[in-house]
């Protein structure tokens, strides 16, 4: 062996003993292969967020709720606002680089009661995210397939879309759930491919969308156009509802970044490449993705079709992208876009329930979920496969109202998943960083961190995932509320309902059983 290579070996070799030595003062022991690069540990979360998932399947949340003001403005605003709460994990992921992230930090700085209620959420909000962006792709790859076979579009399950949609939904679900039955470095090889991928596609979309089309909007109508396609009045209630409502596109694209710090058990040198992992991901994502968007808005020379809920003229759904890449592409340039969407899609899908499969694992591994012995088991390869399996499972199960659709066809199902994801999520990283907040000074710091910036940092977070939170339960459509003449319980946004019965559940669940048994992290070495 040369021996630079040896060097480097031997190099690894400590820092895994380091790492292994840092894990073990947490109280667990390795148990999981520590294959991950910190490029990998960056990958997954990149991955995860990908921008050729969100910025594609809830662009027509952000047209139809403010419109091109909502992206070209509200996104870099949002962005912002993100990477803050990103900065605030990387210094609790550099202090407690374990895999069960989130739910640690808050259990080591708030107690059992406070691990429990994060854990749940953050576990929530992960199989909310996975079953969501699996559903994204599946509708990208309906259209693909609908559009190659006109026998497959009106032959199979009868020409049903949403039927077509959901069968394609259990499908990726199925071969994703055995991708991440392999090894973890196979894993790891599929986020590095991802990065890649997102990058080198999202380059070749904007340079389509920027030479192809034969005519462009302006950067004023893309500043300053304001769109209302909500069903909800003009006015205040377009600045104070209607737009915010728009911001869940950048608020559920650039989020799942969390999973950095799940897989630091895996990872050589977690204490540094998790935070890094975590922080980059978002700063990056954010450039490629309003590069790509504004891309998106800059193609948009047919806005009246894009808005139109006829689907004589815009078979896509109203506001959706696909509209305007259709409308301002050749067939085989709009078809190569969405080639390319879809395959970073279930490149998403493979790092979203490798990061829930994770959390689930972890969260068993302390006894906090029913079954936890299963969940927390790792066949001889070190992947905890029963943990995959209930992870697709339940994605499965809390999207089958999506085999309804609204009237005003709103996927409205499909953003109440949506919705489910960035509120569990958001609400579990509030926790800790409250909790960090509160600390103080008496916090001991990890390598990677904050210094007094902190102090400003943590309330700002804070004070964002509150409002966010508030407008996710909200009504989609004006048919979601009762008392409307067109109520209808299909157009309900349901995220607000499961969340809530979530939340009774498990405050039922601490106060008549796990308060008296969970004591939160348990040491294993």
């Amino acid at each position: 062996m040369p021996q630079n290579q040896e060097t480097i070996n031997n190099t690894e070799d400590d820092n895994d003993s380091k790492e292994e030595t840092l894990l073990a003062s947490l109280g667990y022991k390795q148990e999981l292969n520590r294959s991950w690069s910190g490029f990998s540990n960056f990958a997954i979360s990149f991955s995860v967020i990908s921008i050729l998932s969100g910025c594609f399947t809830t662009f027509s949340q952000a047209w139809n709720n403010g419109g091109p003001i909502a992206i070209s403005i509200g996104w870099p605003i949002i962005s912002i606002f993100i990477l803050i709460i990103g900065f605030c994990m990387a210094e609790l992921a550099s202090a407690y680089p374990t895999s069960g992230g989130i739910y640690w930090w808050a259990s080591k700085l708030g107690g059992p009661k406070a691990g429990f209620f994060a854990g749940w959420l953050n576990l929530i909000g992960l199989l909310a995210v996975n079953a969501s962006v699996i559903y994204g792709a599946a509708t990208f790859l309906n259209i693909i397939l609908g559009t190659y076979s006109r026998g497959y579009a009106t032959n199979f399950l009868s020409g049903d879309i949403i039927n077509q949609q959901f069968f394609l939904f259990v499908a990726i679900m199925v071969v994703i759930t055995i991708l991440n039955s392999f090894s973890s470095h196979v894993q790891a090889v599929l986020n590095n491919i991802s990065v890649w991928w997102h990058v080198f596609g999202a380059a070749v979309i904007i340079a389509i969308l920027l030479f192809t089309p034969t005519q462009h909007q302006s950067l004023k109508w893309i500043y300053t156009t304001q769109i209302n396609n909500s069903g909800f009045a003009g006015g205040a209630t377009y600045w104070l509802f209607v737009l915010p409502l728009g911001f869940l596109l950048t608020q559920y694209t650039i989020t799942g970044f969390d999973a950095s710090a799940h897989l630091s058990e895996e990872t050589h040198g977690a204490h540094l490449t998790a935070a890094n992992g975590i922080w980059k991901s978002i700063f990056y994502s954010a450039i490629g993705g309003y590069i790509l968007l504004l891309a998106f808005l800059f193609a948009a020379t047919n806005p009246e079709q894009v808005s139109s809920f006829d689907t004589a003229v815009n078979p896509y759904g109203a506001g959706s992208v696909i509209a305007i890449l259709y409308s301002s592409l050749s067939p085989g340039m709009f078809m190569l876009v969405m080639v390319i969407s879809t395959v970073g899609q279930l490149f998403c899908a493979v790092a979203c329930l490798t990061s829930c499969s994770r959390m689930l694992f972890a969260f068993s591994r302390d006894g906090a979920v029913p079954g936890h012995k299963k969940w927390a088991k790792v066949n001889k390869d070190h992947v905890p496969v029963n943990a995959v399996l209930m992870s697709a499972l339940i994605g499965v199960l809390i999207t089958l109202p999506a085999l309804w659709k609204s009237p005003r066809g709103i996927p409205s199902a499909f953003y109440a998943v949506v919705s489910i994801g960035v509120i569990g999520l958001y609400l579990a990283f509030l926790i800790p960083i409250w909790l960090r907040w509160r600390e103080g000074n008496k916090f001991t710091p990890g390598e990677w961190n904050l210094g007094n910036k902190y102090k400003w940092m943590n309330l700002v977070a804070i004070l964002e995932i509150v409002i966010v939170c508030f407008y996710f339960i909200m009504p989609f459509e004006p048919a979601a509320i009762p008392g409307n003449k067109e109520f209808t319980w299909i157009a309900v946004n349901y995220a607000p309902i499961l969340m809530g019965i979530n939340l009774i559940f498990l405050w039922l669940y601490w106060t008549l059983s796990a308060k008296k048994w969970f004591t939160g992290p348990k040491r294993t070495i």
